[in-house]
Formats: C-alpha cells, sequence, structure tokens
C-alpha cells in the first residue's frame, strides 16, 4: 500500500490506517469480467474528453489550453487514497492545532488512550461509506503522490469512480452510454470551473484555513462526532436513541466567525454545484439522447436517499446541504441566465467580489441589482 505522506501514522490521525481500513470495510463493486471493464475505463476517457468541448462551448469558459490538469478513472480504493491525500494536506492547520491542545486540554488523557490508530480506524469506516456513492469528484485540493498524478502547482485533477457509476447506471436501468457521458458533462464542469478561473482555488482554499483557523473547540468534540458516525455504520447506536445527529460534523465547529464564513462557502459551493446541474441539462438534450429518463430516475434517487441509516449519516456528515446546494444554486444560475444570459451570468467569475452571497442565492435578482445595475448618481 502506498504511505500517504512522511509521517502518516503519527499525530491526531493514523492516515495509513485509514486507507486500509476503509479499504477493507468497503463494499465490492458490481460484477465485471475485466473486458468490460477496461471497456467502462475507456469510454470514460474518451466521454471526459469529448466533455471538454461541449462544456466550453456551452460556458463560454476557458479554452483548451486551460484544461490542464489530469483525468484518473479510479476503482474505490483509489478514491479513498486520493481524498485521503486531500484531506491530510487541507486538514493540517487544524489537526496541529488540536494536536497542540491535547497536551492541555480537558481531553488530554482520554485522546492519550484512544490516539491517531482509533481515529484513523473511525475515519477510514466512514471513508468506506462514502466510496460506493460517490460517481465522480474534481479534486481541488490534490497533492500529487506516486500513483495519483495532479496538475501543475497545486492544481486539481478530475476522478471518475468506475464501479460506482457502473452501479447506479444498473441500479436505475438506463442506457449505460448515455448515463456515463452525463456524469462526466458534471464532473467536467467542476473542472472547466476552476482551470478557467484562475483565482477561484486560492480563494476557496483561503476561506476553509481561515474557516479552520478560526476553530476553538475541544478535540474531543471533533473526535464524538467521527465515533458517532462509526458506530451508526457498525449498527452500535442503540434504536430510537437520536441524540444529536441532527448536527453535522462541520457545524460543531462553528464560531460567530465561522459562520460567517460558512455562509461564504455555502455560497460559493451552491453555485459551483448548481452551475454544473444547470451545464449538465443544458448540453445534455443535444448529445445525450435519454438525458430525460436520466435525469427524472437520478432526481428520485437523489431525494429518496436509502435507509434510514443512510440519512442519519447524510445529516451528520452535512450532505443533506449538499443535496440543496445542487437545487438552491441551479435555480440561481437558470434566474440569472434568463435576465441577463450566458455572459451576463458569466460576470460571476470575474472576482472574489462578484461571487453571489448566501442570501443572494436564494434572491438571484438581488445579484442582478449589484453586479450588473449601477445605482443612479
Amino acid at each position: 500500500m502506498t504511505s500517504i505522506g512522511g509521517a502518516a501514522s503519527s499525530g491526531m490521525v493514523d492516515w495509513n490506517l485509514a486507507v486500509a481500513t476503509a479499504t477493507r470495510l468497503m463494499r465490492p463493486g458490481p460484477d465485471v469480467s475485466r473486458d468490460e471493464a477496461r471497456a467502462v475505463v475507456a469510454e470514460l476517457r474518451r466521454h471526459a474528453k469529448a466533455s471538454e468541448e461541449h462544456v466550453r462551448g456551452f460556458t463560454r469558459l476557458g479554452t483548451e489550453e486551460t484544461h490542464d490538469t489530469p483525468v484518473l478513472v479510479v476503482d474505490r480504493p483509489g478514491w479513498v487514497r486520493a481524498n485521503v491525500a486531500g484531506f491530510r494536506e487541507l486538514l493540517k492547520p487544524l489537526l496541529d492545532k488540536m494536536q497542540e491542545r491535547r497536551g492541555t486540554g480537558p481531553g488530554n488523557a482520554v485522546l492519550g488512550a484512544v490516539g491517531g490508530k482509533v481515529t484513523g480506524v473511525e475515519l477510514g469506516m466512514l471513508l468506506s461509506f462514502l466510496a460506493s456513492r460517490v460517481l465522480g469528484q474534481y479534486e481541488t485540493f490534490a497533492p500529487a503522490t506516486r500513483d495519483l498524478p495532479a496538475g501543475a502547482n497545486g492544481a486539481g485533477r478530475l476522478l471518475l469512480v468506475a464501479p460506482n457509476i457502473v452501479h447506479v447506471e444498473r441500479e436505475l436501468d438506463v442506457e449505460p452510454h448515455d448515463f456515463r457521458l452525463w456524469v462526466t458533462l458534471h464532473e467536467e464542469t467542476h473542472r472547466t470551473q476552476f482551470t478557467a478561473v484562475p483565482w477561484l482555488r486560492d480563494h476557496l482554499e483561503g476561506e476553509i484555513q481561515s474557516f479552520l483557523e478560526e476553530t476553538d473547540v475541544d478535540p474531543m468534540t471533533v473526535l464524538e462526532r467521527i465515533r458517532e458516525a462509526a458506530q451508526s455504520l457498525a449498527g452500535g447506536r442503540p434504536e430510537g436513541e437520536e441524540g444529536d445527529e441532527g448536527r453535522s460534523l462541520v457545524e460543531v465547529v462553528q464560531t460567530p466567525a465561522q459562520r460567517e464564513i460558512l455562509g461564504r462557502l455555502t455560497a460559493v459551493m451552491s453555485l459551483l454545484e448548481g452551475h454544473a446541474d444547470f451545464v449538465m441539462d443544458g448540453v445534455g438534450p443535444a448529445v445525450v439522447p435519454s438525458v430525460s429518463e436520466i435525469r427524472e430516475k437520478f432526481q428520485q434517487r437523489r431525494a429518496k436517499g436509502a435507509s434510514r441509516l443512510d440519512m442519519a449519516l447524510r445529516k451528520l456528515l452535512g450532505l443533506d446541504a449538499k443535496l440543496r446546494q445542487y437545487r438552491d444554486g441551479e435555480r440561481f444560475v437558470r434566474a440569472v441566465v434568463e435576465e441577463v444570459g450566458t455572459d451576463g451570468f458569466n460576470r460571476v467569475w470575474t472576482s472574489p467580489n462578484t461571487l453571489p452571497t448566501k442570501a443572494e442565492i436564494a434572491k438571484p435578482a438581488d445579484w442582478i441589482t449589484r453586479v450588473h445595475r449601477k445605482p443612479e448618481a
């Protein structure tokens, strides 16, 4: 197994153990032959390449030269390794801060007993849950590893999780070639957003780091959230014991300053996810013959979720908020494009000052007024 960084087994989280645990516990992928698997990988790569032109033409963003980040078709363990590498880099300031507090805080004795290995196991359990659900991902913060290349100067990479795509296309009983292209259109939109708007990655990273720097939380609080989620996965939470599971991992580390930052982050993520759905629907009818059927079935799947356990974990991990981001963001993008056109909407990418606020996501007309209509002298 590839080591995730030189000191992966030290500190608050044993990252290598997280990878090993997730890999051991994750569900097996769909039953496909070696030849079928090769064909799926080749087709996803072709669709990713074709999607570049479709998305650029529809969004009027970027050029062929801006798409310098790799497209990787991965399996579930590959998705876990990529995300652990990203998490480790992005969360380093928070974990360093928690490590410092570990020596003097009230949770010192318990943390000393629990240690990074137990945290690594529990994080691995959560990753094993997520690894079978993600179809694709533009990994914005992607340090290159030996088996997972990334773009130059810290640029990202596009991940397409082949077994999950095959699983969902079979579950929905849709045309496989159409579904694979439909998925890559969504993920390619994210790649285009970040490659065509150079300041966006740094802005997003700055906001996340500001959020983490403001964190003033007992490390035990975060650890307990992870343990609750892991226990839910393992069936360790007594039936009917709701406790505090309505709060997500993000919500428990909020200070007043963080709530302000989180509002801005929510608006940006709503914009990015909604724009991807809007583009997917806009391009789809011309290049995906069965797009209406796919969209209807996929929306039903999103809405109903799975079991009660799945819904509880979605809430704990903040995934229910992500579903709202798709819906709210898509409404914002559609309303703005209808009012001022694609070029008018693209003024959103001018600078951080032209990004919509959380309130403007809900009221697109307010964003149009602020960005497009100068007040009378």
